[in-house]
């Protein structure tokens, strides 16, 4: 798999590419800034993008929005933002591509198992979700009116795990489910949230942008 990296923490950076490296990726590039981010990513045509949300030259969502640019400019092209804050506005705009897509955002203090992240990375570069529990959390839709009232407590955390960008059987491990009761509950959550067997495999991706804050213009 071909990466391009962006970090502006040369610590950081460097063990990124060292882990990667390990885990057979390749990073074709790795640069510093979002500028350098944007021509690596036009230069290299990556398979998956890494990028911090704070970087130079103001240290506040330039990582961020160039992803953004880079999903308008290579659409469907799998974006994962590693960093230590939610920046909510952007990220919304982010996860509402997640149809078109592999998108994650994960949180650099919260990652505790590499096989974990490696294994996150390589969902979102199969065109899956990876989010941290704590985005997730911090964009999660409440209101009466919406169709998620219709879920039942059970099926509320089923489909936080799926946003979350967890397996069915990885469901089944987080609740003591078997898989088959996953499939039940996933299927009452299509079934409630109006999502017919026509939109396939789509359906698990808009269950979650349903479950998610979807801002997509400030």
């Amino acid at each position: 798999m071909r990466v391009v990296l962006a970090e502006d923490s040369v610590l950081l950076r460097e063990g990124l590419i060292r882990l990667l490296d390990a885990s057979g990726m390749t990073v074709v590039a790795a640069v510093d800034e979002a500028e350098g981010l944007l021509r690596a990513a036009e230069e290299h045509r990556p398979e998956l993008v890494i990028t911090d949300v704070r970087m130079p030259p103001t240290h506040t969502d330039e990582g961020l929005r160039a992803a953004l640019v880079l999903r308008r400019q290579q659409p469907g092209l799998p974006v994962l933002v590693l960093s230590q804050y939610v920046e909510e506005r952007y990220a919304a705009q982010l996860l509402a591509s997640a149809a078109d897509g592999g998108v994650g955002y994960l949180l650099k203090d919260r990652v505790a198992d590499v096989t974990e992240f490696i294994d996150a990375l390589r969902r979102v570069a199969s065109g899956g979700t990876a989010l941290d529990p704590e985005v997730v959390a911090q964009l999660i839709v409440r209101g009466d009116s919406h169709p998620l009232e219709r879920l039942t407590p059970r099926e509320h955390e089923v489909l936080q795990l799926m946003a979350e960008g967890r397996s069915n059987a990885g469901i089944g491990q987080a609740l003591v489910l078997s898989e088959g009761a996953v499939g039940k509950h996933i299927g009452n959550i299509f079934t409630k949230l109006d999502l017919s067997p026509a939109e396939g495999d789509h359906r698990r991706v808009l269950a979650v942008l349903q479950f998610l804050k979807i801002r997509s213009s400030p």
